[in-house]
């Protein structure tokens, strides 16, 4: 008999633990597939913005493989929680606070980039209000605007689609998606490296730099990275 009970508690605890949605809230699993959705809809955004305004496609992704960019995707998991406490403040609010985060974030991820690569893929030297050609006024509104339509209407849509997806496929799904995006980010930063040390006149000392110029030259690099820049010492 007690047997019987301890197994149908078990029962129902796995039958809550399945109906429950494995994304609730905002924990570890709803921020990865924020962070995911993020890479991707910021190159998308970059690159219909580029087609409208250049009237040409080119390549905004930041990493060598599928349409990612770890700085949309960090920004927008950035915005997320680091904002939704003001989502009930008012836009104004998430407007300002879209501002300090998103200019924040720009700025480190520019020095970060020529502090490991040598390089820079934006400059804003030659707009007004700029710091350092790192961040500028103009870019700054949009951060604030981009936060407001992420907060108040993306997110809360992304947020419900998330939990709608089975525990039994979310869990293992996230975790596959999280070692490539893993892998994608070490070999593309092995690359750009392996790019720069080219640049500076660096010959192949090891089987892995050898590797990296048969299979990332530089006409490939210079199409996924487009906008890269080196940095005169």
């Amino acid at each position: 008999m007690e047997g019987q009970i301890l197994t149908k508690g078990k029962a129902s605890t796995v039958e809550k633990e399945q109906a429950g949605s494995f994304a609730a809230g905002m924990n570890f699993y709803k921020l990865f597939w924020v962070f995911f959705v993020g890479c991707f809809l910021g190159v998308l955004v970059e690159t219909l913005w580029c087609l409208v305004t250049k009237h040409h496609f080119e390549s905004r992704q930041g990493l060598i493989y599928g349409p990612f960019n770890l700085v949309y995707g960090f920004g927008t998991f950035l915005l997320t929680i680091s904002l939704s406490w003001l989502t009930k403040k008012g836009d104004v609010w998430v407007f300002l606070g879209g501002i300090l985060i998103g200019d924040a974030f720009e700025y480190f991820c520019s020095f970060l980039q020529e502090a490991m690569f040598g390089t820079v893929s934006w400059q804003y030297d030659h707009l007004p209000l700029s710091i350092n050609g790192r961040i500028t006024l103009k870019y700054s509104v949009f951060w604030g605007l981009l936060a407001l339509v992420w907060m108040k209407f993306l997110y809360p849509i992304l947020s419900k689609w998330i939990e709608k997806i089975p525990s039994h496929i979310g869990k293992p799904l996230t975790w596959v998606l999280l070692v490539f995006m893993i892998l994608n980010t070490v070999i593309s930063g092995l690359a750009v490296t392996r790019m720069t040390q080219r640049h500076d006149g660096i010959p192949a000392q090891s089987q892995i730099a050898v590797f990296l110029d048969e299979h990332y030259p530089d006409e490939l690099m210079h199409r996924v990275y487009p906008n890269m820049m080196y940095v005169d010492p």
